[in-house]
């Protein structure tokens, strides 16, 4: 893994990697607080083409008007939208348009498979999804690091993060802070 381009806006560090398998991740972090805003991953056809980014943290992208995609027919407004947003101790989803009461969703932790899954007892939604961090550090899933709650319309599934990635997020982030990066408008001497 090596840092090809870093960057600040006046609310964001900018980090750009490029792996030796082809695979690229751009992440955006808050520079008052220092928290994960997006996580974005991509990588190389066997041809060579670039994949689209593959949203792993943060808001999805959208389609901008204009583009290719928004003439062509597009999911309802009032669907669930699940996105995750990491805090600084705990890995958070955000399940929006569900309008069940708590008592109807559960929330558990299937080791088999190595994911989370949710679903309503009235059978109207379902979920599995894993834990891509916990993935790539071989870390098991644990029942107990696994709460929810429900407000708003919103279901908010948190899972606690294990000691081994917050101590790998720390020296990450004092890595980060030491990289000297570009500004906007910033541009090499020729």
């Amino acid at each position: 893994m090596r840092h090809q381009k870093t960057s600040f806006d006046p609310s964001k560090r900018k980090i750009h990697y490029l792996f030796s398998d082809g695979k690229e991740m751009a992440e955006e972090y808050d520079l008052k607080t220092d928290e994960l805003i997006m996580r974005k991953w991509r990588h190389k056809s066997p041809l060579g083409a670039q994949s689209p980014w593959q949203v792993e943290v943060g808001e999805p992208l959208v389609n901008t008007p204009g583009s290719q995609d928004s003439d062509i027919i597009r999911e309802s407004c009032s669907n669930p939208v699940f996105t995750r947003k990491d805090t600084k101790s705990s890995f958070q989803w955000r399940i929006r348009n569900l309008a069940y009461q708590k008592d109807v969703f559960s929330v558990f932790v299937e080791p088999s498979e190595r994911c989370v899954v949710i679903k309503t007892s009235n059978k109207k939604y379902f979920k599995k999804f894993c834990i891509p961090d916990l993935d790539r550090c071989g870390l098991p899933l644990e029942s107990a690091a696994l709460s929810f709650t429900h407000a708003n319309n919103t279901l908010i599934v948190t899972y606690k993060k294990p000691k081994e990635i917050l101590t790998g997020e720390q020296e990450l982030l004092k890595e980060l802070k030491e990289l000297r990066g570009t500004t906007e408008g910033d541009c090499k001497a020729q």
